[in-house]
């Protein structure tokens, strides 16, 4: 489980993220949704460690971050781009991982066999696509078969083929119990997995429910769509119908 409790970011006198608050819980996929530069990658960012909080506070199964003796076995991060050697092999950058969160070598077979890349394990992941890449972060993340699980854009690159195996895996995660926060804007996919859709929008959260409220406030062929565009117009920095500028 997350908690987010007042969770704010400032940098000088930008807001990134203002006072937000809300919980992915165990068993159920949490979408995190909003416009680009909503906040949320910053907040998954302050999850994750990497980025200190000016205000508020979050749990992870209860705890802070710095305080699990196993943190992969608490929680995996799949953020997109990641440090990686492109001479490295994908056995060579897992075991690499591994080794850092104290996770026995015997889990990097089983992890690339998971995302579908045990034929390409021994090749460089320099000669990787960039769907392949994803499949590694997710590996990295699957790791130490953690209870909580937390994804940036993880469809992002993923062919087809690769959607569908996303959309099995989020799902059978989340039927054995494992609790799922993930940033998307592939609303279809949100549609479809989705438990529970929490909607930022100018660094504030703007809409917290569950899918099927959410979609029910909609209206048309694409009542999700519909949502979502009218709780994020204001939010919108840009717009389709002009220049950018």
């Amino acid at each position: 489980m997350i908690s987010i409790r007042g969770l704010s970011k400032r940098y000088g006198d930008i807001v990134a993220v203002d006072d937000v608050s809300f919980e992915a819980e165990p068993g159920s996929i949490t979408y995190l949704l909003g416009p680009n530069g909503a906040g949320k990658t910053t907040v998954l960012r302050m999850i994750a460690g990497l980025t200190r909080p000016t205000e508020g506070n979050l749990t992870i199964n209860g705890k802070g971050l710095l305080d699990f003796r196993d943190t992969l076995r608490e929680i995996g991060f799949g953020l997109g781009a990641f440090t990686r050697n492109p001479q490295h092999t994908a056995t060579q950058h897992l075991l690499w991982q591994a080794r850092l969160g104290g996770v026995p070598a015997a889990a990097v077979g089983r992890v690339l066999e998971r995302v579908g890349l045990e034929k390409v394990a021994k090749r460089p992941v320099g000669k990787f696509s960039y769907g392949m890449l994803q499949r590694l972060g997710i590996a990295a993340a699957l790791l130490g078969d953690p209870r909580t699980l937390v994804l940036d854009e993880p469809a992002n690159g993923l062919d087809v083929e690769g959607t569908l195996w996303l959309r099995e895996l989020v799902t059978g995660l989340a039927a054995d119990g494992t609790c799922l926060l993930v940033a998307s804007h592939n609303l279809t996919e949100v549609e479809i997995t989705g438990d529970r859709i929490v909607i930022m929008g100018q660094g504030k959260v703007l809409s917290d429910t569950s899918k099927d409220e959410l979609v029910a406030q909609g209206s048309g062929t694409r009542p999700l769509e519909s949502a979502y565009l009218e709780i994020t117009a204001s939010s919108v920095e840009y717009t389709t119908g002009g220049g950018e500028g």
